[in-house]
């Protein structure tokens, strides 16, 4: 398969944890970090073509997706959402960059049509769920060659469910939260076996104003 070289990039805590507790925005988190880490994040961003995260991170973070703390072009934003159930007042509307909206079969018209409106462009990738199979390589003959992907859990999870993820980059937050529920890193239903995980090796790691940084590849 034609797919971009995909670098997932995360805020984490020490235990792993995206926010504070299930529902909340991780911006509370990303509070913490500085502006030389997030300089650090946005360098990353100047330098890939395209940068994804998912509808729910959009729903309760409502990122902007662009580059601000360097000098540097706006990656294209692309936003699985298989119902095109994405909040129409978000920034990833914003003028500052093109939007990719990718939906499923099921998604309402009405609902595509308002999207449209605002300027994005849809991608119908899969039935019920949006399909990476079908999504990836679409990216990529649109000159997504490189795709940093910024959460969440459920996204990180379907890219390295089926190996597609090239690199992780991980900010590691200095703070423990705890709690079985909070979401971490990774969702989804997990491998359950050893024979399954995926594997990855330290490629870099460096300090940033007392904030670890590590950057894995994964090893194919």
């Amino acid at each position: 398969m034609n797919k971009p070289y995909i670098t997932i990039v995360s805020e984490v805590t020490i235990d792993g944890k995206l926010t504070l507790y299930r529902g909340a925005s991780s911006k509370e988190l990303m509070s913490l970090m500085t502006p030389e880490v997030y300089k650090y994040l946005h360098t990353i961003r100047a330098q890939v073509d395209g940068i994804m995260v998912g509808c729910e991170t959009v729903r309760t973070d409502d990122p902007s997706l662009t580059v601000r703390y360097v000098e540097g072009k706006n990656p294209i934003r692309i936003i699985p959402c298989s119902t095109a159930n994405v909040p129409l007042n978000a920034n990833i509307f914003s003028k500052d960059a093109p939007t990719i909206i990718v939906i499923t079969k099921r998604a309402p018209q009405e609902r595509v049509e308002k999207i449209k409106k605002l300027g994005a462009e849809i991608i119908v990738a899969g039935e019920y769920l949006v399909d990476f199979d079908i999504l990836l390589p679409i990216l990529y003959e649109k000159g997504i060659k490189k795709l940093m992907v910024e959460g969440g859990a459920s996204i990180n999870w379907e890219l390295v469910k089926k190996r597609y993820v090239d690199e992780i980059r991980i900010i590691h937050l200095p703070v423990i939260i705890g709690g079985e529920n909070v979401p971490t890193f990774v969702g989804g239903e997990g491998f359950k076996a050893l024979k399954k995980i995926l594997h990855l090796e330290i490629k870099n790691h460096f300090v940033i104003d007392k904030f670890l940084i590590s950057e894995w590849k994964v090893i194919k």
